[in-house]
């Protein structure tokens, strides 16, 4: 019995964890997305369906050998909306 409690425990202990979503884009406007992407330095964002991507403010926020890419999203009020920049991995043969 104990067991099972303190399994029991454990799983409520982690649901919060579980149950967190991240903004999505085409819900939010242009103006909210890059605020938050302006705001945090580096946020995993979802883009649409199940689909989502980590957005950065500047190289800072990037892996030593990782080079900005510019991202832009779906939003609600701007199909192509600017919101920061993707870490992408130097390709070697580049």
């Amino acid at each position: 019995m104990k067991h099972l409690t303190l399994s029991l425990l454990l799983l409520l202990a982690a649901a919060p964890a579980l149950a967190q979503s991240r903004p999505s884009t085409p819900e939010r406007s242009c103006a909210a997305n890059r605020q938050s992407v302006a705001t945090s330095g580096a946020i995993v964002l979802g883009t649409g369906g199940f689909t989502y991507d980590r957005f950065v403010r500047d190289r800072r926020f990037c892996a030593h050998g990782e080079f900005l890419e510019p991202a832009f999203v779906p939003s609600r009020d701007n199909p192509q909306c600017f919101v920061g920049y993707r870490c992408k991995v130097d390709q070697p043969w580049d």
